[in-house]
């Protein structure tokens, strides 16, 4: 294991160039060979979980539920809070920050993007959940993709540019997890569901998200620093990534959904007794336009 981890990080020096000394000896940082495994086993838990549960019955996980989106919904709350008041103290610059001239604040922000890198091997459990849950219908291309994406491109981050121009997007995507993992914490107790009314909302955010990133990044290639190039270019790629793979789930989830819910109520499909809607078919409406979750 030893030389193959020699072997990879020299192809990865050849490659990118030296790393970063300030994250040398950190926490999974030193050899890709974990984040590696951690993704692949990821991979193989996607295709093998829903297989071991065909025959199973569901686990609620209510319990688990609130306090793993409770857990995540305050890290993230840590990491923006760190990220905004590392970027002031430093003196960032909106449109082109490098990665050495921020002083002290850039190890704060460092410190912070370990905590970053590390919650996306932690967000892991949100697949893993689905599974035992049977909410298969949640596990698409687009969340699988991500999840797997981003604590790889992150460790490559933390170990060349740790600092500098990389904060933006996690400091968006921290608000954005607030918001989110808050609302499937909540959703977690039945008497709450009624009043969580802002989960399309969350994806309009995260849309947002991926321009302003876009823009933010391409100010970088417009007004140049230290900052590597060759990361802002591969940035904007990832998020016109995640802006068509997101805006197709959005069409599925919401415009389709609303548009065939006119068309069954201007058939009469939806059946009434008494003026009240009858509860079998709409448990059966409720049941085919489940939305599905997204990071």
């Amino acid at each position: 294991m030893e030389l193959l981890d020699k072997t990879i990080n020299s192809y990865f020096d050849v490659w990118l160039g030296p790393r970063d000394p300030r994250v040398k000896g950190w926490f999974l940082l030193e050899n890709y060979t974990p984040t590696f495994i951690f993704s692949v086993m990821y991979l193989l838990i996607v295709w093998l979980g829903p297989k071991y549960m065909r025959n199973r019955r569901p686990f609620s996980c209510r319990g688990i539920l609130v306090v793993y989106n409770l857990g995540l919904t305050l890290l993230s709350l840590y990491m923006f809070y760190e990220l905004v008041t590392g970027v002031w103290e430093g003196g960032y610059n909106f449109f082109c920050q490098d990665t050495h001239s921020g002083g002290e604040a850039d190890m704060k922000i460092i410190r912070v993007l370990w905590w970053y890198y590390f919650s996306k091997l932690i967000e892991f459990m949100d697949t893993f959940f689905f599974i035992l849950r049977k909410n298969n219908h949640q596990i698409t291309v687009l969340h699988v993709y991500h999840h797997a994406t981003m604590l790889n491109i992150w460790w490559f981050v933390m170990n060349w540019v740790p600092c500098g121009h990389s904060y933006f997007g996690a400091t968006l995507n921290s608000f954005i997890h607030v918001l989110m993992y808050s609302y499937y914490g909540l959703s977690a107790v039945p008497a709450m569901r009624p009043y969580l009314w802002w989960k399309k909302y969350i994806t309009q955010g995260q849309l947002i998200q991926f321009v302003l990133t876009i823009f933010q990044t391409s100010c970088g290639v417009v007004w140049p620093c230290a900052f590597p190039q060759g990361w802002l270019y591969f940035q904007i790629s990832y998020m016109i990534s995640l802006i068509i793979l997101f805006t197709n789930f959005y069409i599925q989830t919401y415009n389709k959904k609303a548009s065939s819910r006119r068309k069954e109520y201007q058939n009469g499909s939806t059946a009434t007794v008494n003026g009240y809607t009858n509860s079998f078919s709409s448990l059966e409406n409720n049941v085919k336009q489940r939305k599905q979750r997204k990071d």
